[in-house]
């Protein structure tokens, strides 16, 4: 037994000599949500055939880092952002097609994944391709947390206005950041050139514990409620519209504005995917204890 676990150090300690021990790079690629709105492939996601100034790009660009243990075995950091949209229109499905709906999200996401390569492409060789497999453990931040800006009627100077009655104020919704836990997993190829060059081709999915990211379902518990407080409460540092009956009826409105916001599945979670890219540069070997 101690032979055989001689031997397995000795094994693994000679992958670690010959392999290089860091890669650092950019990223860049499309991304795209498989969520209760829009289109549901979870691969090439195309852009719509609107104006950018709509819906944008469905972009991801980023940094990566990997830490090679051996010529197979790594560990990954990606740090990036992406733009998500979303549109009914381009939709498979007819009812999505009839509701019409539409939308964009944006955020920054970090992972943390393991990657195995199914050949030695971490080695100190001048090239090589190999596929690869990865998972691991992930964080986004996307704007997921509605808030109601309930405000004041004002006059033509902009000097609120003092509601008399409890439908006297107006009400906007807005979304706040919230960081959402993901899954990251996926398979992807790398060529290794020039000794120290590698470009990587990758397909990640990316399942999350959120079923908003296309503000299709709002959890109760993360609705804010902003009063501006131009009018204050008499001897308080309130807003006025922080008593009865306004304070009340701000939040029906905001009670009927989430309910005509749920669409789809509210069982199911949004995975946000991506196809990309990523040109990393190796460097740094382990010392070579020789004679």
């Amino acid at each position: 037994m101690k032979r055989i676990i001689c031997l397995f150090l000795l094994f693994f300690g000679f992958a670690n000599l010959s392999a290089q021990r860091h890669e650092i790079g950019l990223k860049a690629g499309m991304s795209n949500l498989v969520g209760d709105i829009g289109r549901t492939n979870y691969i090439l996601q195309k852009p719509f055939n609107r104006s950018i100034s709509e819906h944008g790009i469905p972009f991801y660009g980023g940094l990566i880092y990997r830490r090679n243990f051996n010529p197979y075995q790594s560990v990954r950091v990606d740090l990036g952002f992406s733009h998500v949209q979303f549109d009914d229109r381009y939709a498979q499905e007819n009812y999505r097609k009839q509701r019409g709906i539409s939308g964009t999200n944006s955020g920054v996401d970090a992972d943390v994944v393991f990657e195995y390569n199914f050949l030695p492409v971490n080695n100190e060789q001048k090239s090589m391709l190999s596929p690869y497999v990865f998972g691991g453990i992930g964080a986004l931040v996307y704007s997921v947390m509605p808030t109601f800006e309930n405000d004041f009627n004002r006059d033509s100077n902009g000097k609120a206005i003092k509601p008399t009655t409890a439908q006297d104020f107006k009400q906007t919704l807005s979304y706040g950041k919230k960081i959402i836990v993901a899954i990251p997993f996926g398979a992807g190829l790398k060529y290794k050139f020039n000794y120290n060059w590698a470009l990587s081709g990758e397909f990640k999915f990316k399942p999350t514990f959120s079923d908003g990211i296309d503000k299709s379902m709002i959890d109760d518990k993360d609705i804010r409620h902003h009063y501006n407080k131009d009018l204050k409460q008499p001897n308080s540092t309130k807003s006025l519209l922080q008593q009865e009956p306004y304070i009340t009826q701000a939040k029906l409105w905001a009670e009927e504005t989430l309910k005509n916001r749920t669409y789809g599945n509210t069982n199911s979670k949004d995975w946000v995917n991506s196809m990309t890219l990523a040109l990393t540069y190796s460097f740094g070997r382990p010392p070579c204890y020789c004679d």
